[in-house]
């Protein structure tokens, strides 16, 4: 596997980003329910991408990306929860959004690709 993949390198910096905002919200805003929701589907889109690399097959390598797109846009929705509900301020929310929606955005692209290629 390449070092410089987009993909790996974003999901996990959008990981790290997760753990920090998670620890965040546990000790200064006590917040624990929506944050965990956060932090596992957050943590989860990276090691779905990583098994998706090493996948058995084309189809196999689509299927998990599909589900790391599923768990981007989780985090998408728990990101938004906990913006609106007055956890998040706007600048917090716009900076760790914007990530999000990369990735949900470049998974789509590299679904797409790959389904064009297999088929």
């Amino acid at each position: 596997m390449k070092q410089d993949n987009l993909i790996v390198n974003k999901s996990k910096a959008f990981a790290l980003r997760i753990i920090q905002l998670y620890k965040y919200f546990c000790e200064e805003k006590r917040e624990y329910v929506l944050s965990k929701q956060l932090l596992r589907s957050g943590t989860s889109v990276g090691a779905n991408v990583k098994e998706a690399i090493r996948g058995q097959s084309k189809a196999d390598f689509i299927f998990k990306m599909n589900i790391s797109l599923k768990e981007a846009s989780e985090s998408e929705y728990w990101l938004e929860l906990l913006h609106e509900s007055g956890y998040m301020d706007q600048k917090q929310f716009c900076s760790i959004d914007t990530d999000c929606v990369e990735i949900i955005k470049i998974l789509t692209a590299i679904i797409n690709s790959s389904k064009e290629e297999n088929a």
